[in-house]
């Protein structure tokens, strides 16, 4: 199975799970999101990667027009669905991936994306999609999970992460998100970084991680050296913390 259709597949049987989810449906970040594009209320965003629309629904009653962009079929019709229940009219959905997105060039003011590119297949085609739609002037907001300076922690980050989910990508690095930014023609710059406590049933549960990989993650927390264990916060039960940034670009 290609890495696209991984990543479909996976998110398409799950939507639900993430419209009810506390961690997606909840955070101070999502807040941010609506801080900041309220200045700009006749705007048009486009929510890349937007999951179950938790995104879209932060900002929606701020702005003129929202797309809500995702690679799964099911996930759209959950954020339609969702849209309709809280009467947000001006959201709409459309289907496709990241590297090739199917808008003319300046037609958006502000792009978001929350929780997402860490399945992005190709991040300097997805950025470059993103410096294209984008209208002069306008702004990215980029929150995602991640990743470490040290090595050692990032590797059991990733490690933990693909084990999970088999369509995982990358947690990028703070410096990692910059340089790219950077190479897609963007000034950017770390807003915040903050840590996401992570219930550790709830996490392999939503996305249905297969008991033998979920076996696999407590061996690779058990055994994990002490500055691992201490880093992330590991409990007995396998639940943790990890670092979530919000990158802020133009």
């Amino acid at each position: 199975m290609k890495h696209h259709d991984q990543v479909a597949d996976a998110f398409g049987t799950t939507a639900a799970a993430y419209l009810t989810s506390t961690v997606h449906a909840t955070g101070a970040d999502l807040q941010t999101l609506a801080d900041a594009v309220s200045a700009t209320p006749d705007a048009a965003v486009l929510d890349l990667g937007c999951g179950a629309g938790h995104a879209s629904f932060a900002v929606a009653p701020h702005v003129r027009d929202v797309v809500a962009y995702d690679l799964a079929a099911p996930m759209l019709a959950t954020v339609e669905a969702a849209a309709r229940e809280r009467g947000l009219a001006n959201v709409r959905t459309q289907q496709g991936p990241a590297e090739r997105l199917p808008f003319d060039t300046a037609t958006f003011d502000w792009v978001v994306s929350r929780m997402s590119a860490h399945h992005w297949h190709d991040m300097r085609a997805a950025l470059a999609e993103v410096r294209r739609v984008l209208k002069p002037g306008g702004r990215v907001l980029m929150i995602d999970i991640a990743g470490n300076d040290h090595p050692l922690l990032d590797t059991y980050l990733q490690a933990a992460e693909v084990l999970r989910d088999a369509s995982h990508v990358r947690d990028y690095r703070a410096d990692e998100w910059l340089a790219m930014f950077r190479e897609a023609g963007f000034d950017a710059q770390v807003h915040s970084r903050w840590r996401l406590p992570i219930d550790f049933d709830t996490w392999v549960e939503r996305i249905r991680t297969p008991a033998d990989s979920v076996a696999g993650i407590r061996a690779l927390w058990a055994h994990a050296p002490d500055e691992v264990r201490t880093y992330y916060a590991v409990q007995p039960d396998g639940s943790f913390e990890h670092d979530a940034l919000l990158i802020d670009a133009h």
